[in-house]
């Protein structure tokens, strides 16, 4: 007699997923996924309530994942902020490339880029309360356009930088994204530089570094 399947918020999720890579489609309905995995309507509304909120637990578990590995790393709980951000970007990112396909799909499939970029809800969430705990200040620069920026809070801004680094890196072709690497670096570097009052140089450097690479990213 064979095995009755059970699912797991984690099976779901990775049969979600390959069923999107494998079609090339989000499934027509949840009737139909859940018959092609071989398990029942009722066990997948046992874990979401909908494809939306499984669409979200994609990139809540990149994000708790990429927090995971942070924290067995010894050193990092020593690192100054700026490093602990960096070390965040590279880590999450590189879980990105070991997805890329079904991040680059679902992320830029509707021509509505907001549409898409609900399935980043709950990772903003999770993002903006990980930059609190980095307890990032920002200091009085009595420069109009940065000034308005700070209002904002550190952690909105935080999130459109990544927002920026994310687009950059779904239209990334250089080999391994390096010039995604470089980007990470520059414009965290320049963040840090603004707020010790030293941005000049950096500035000028992303600058140049973006007019390079001829990147017109709406944010």
């Amino acid at each position: 007699m064979a095995k009755k399947k059970t699912s797991t918020e984690s099976s779901l999720i990775s049969n979600y997923m390959n069923y999107v890579l494998e079609h090339n489609k989000q499934p027509e309905s949840i009737h139909s996924f859940t018959k092609s995995i071989g398990i029942t309507e009722k066990e997948f509304y046992t874990h979401f309530g909908s494809f939306s909120s499984l669409q979200k637990q994609v990139f809540t578990q990149f994000f708790n994942f990429t927090t995971e590995l942070l924290h067995k790393d010894e050193d990092y709980g020593n690192y100054d902020a700026k490093s602990k951000l960096i070390s965040f970007y590279y880590t999450i990112f590189e879980l990105f490339k070991a997805n890329r396909s079904y991040i680059a799909f679902v992320l830029t499939e509707d021509k509505n880029q907001l549409k898409n970029y609900k399935q980043l809800a709950d990772f903003n969430g999770k993002f903006e309360e990980y930059i609190d705990t980095l307890s990032i200040k920002l200091p009085d620069l009595k420069i109009e356009k940065i000034e308005a920026y700070k209002e904002k809070g550190v952690a909105k801004i935080s999130w459109a930088q990544f927002l920026f680094i994310l687009n950059f890196w779904l239209e990334d072709e250089s080999a391994n994204f390096e010039k995604t690497d470089v980007l990470i670096e520059k414009s965290i570097t320049t963040g840090f530089n603004i707020i010790e009052n030293n941005p000049l140089k950096h500035i000028i450097d992303l600058g140049k570094f973006l007019i390079k690479e001829k990147t017109h990213f709406s944010m």
